[in-house]
């Protein structure tokens, strides 16, 4: 049985995925994944705005080791890409293309999970304030982890069910970000 070619092997673009063009060859990677990636720009955040979609954000880089895990396991496979289409716009970020967003980023998720790293899996309003963060997530629940498939029907529900407490979430993470930034240049 041949086996299905990785998101390294082959460029070639997915209808709907955005990164075809992309000046990162990070970015053009992931061209080839059945989830609808966008670049960083104003487009996705509208999308998610009009169709009342959280945002996906992914930021890694070339050679990050759990970026090309992740990638393998999870954005390469169709049924996560189906999740990730259908509930959520989704956006790919080069880390060193463009280090001013990864640190915001990173700073969230260092304050919601204790801990960072690549691949950041960051969870955002269409306002771009993050609600959830996290880095590597193997795509089946592990005995003490949980899988990508879970986290992404759980923050869906969670979308849909409890928005005011995101909201909320959202801004109390923004103005701790905003705090930690005071005095800093930006």
């Amino acid at each position: 049985m041949a086996s299905k070619p990785s998101s390294e092997s082959s460029t070639a673009p997915v209808p709907g995925n955005q990164l075809g063009s992309a000046s990162s060859p990070y970015l053009r990677q992931h061209a080839s994944n059945p989830v609808h990636w966008y670049q960083w720009s104003e487009e996705p955040f509208h999308r998610a705005y009009l169709s009342d979609k959280p945002i996906f954000l992914s930021i890694g880089y070339a050679s990050c080791h759990w970026c090309h895990v992740m990638a393998h396991e999870s954005f390469d496979d169709q049924e996560v890409a189906t999740l990730l289409n259908d509930h959520f716009i989704c956006i790919k970020l080069d880390k060193e293309e463009r280090p001013d967003l990864d640190s915001i980023y990173m700073t969230v998720t260092q304050m919601i999970s204790g801990q960072g790293g690549w691949p950041n899996s960051v969870f955002l309003t269409p306002e771009k304030q993050a609600w959830f963060a996290g880095t590597y997530f193997p795509k089946d629940d592990l005995p003490n982890r949980v899988g990508f498939k879970t986290l992404l029907q759980d923050l869906s529900h969670a979308w849909k069910t409890r928005r005011e407490d995101i909201e909320a979430q959202a801004q109390e993470l923004t103005l701790s970000i905003q705090a930690l930034n005071q005095g800093k240049p930006s």
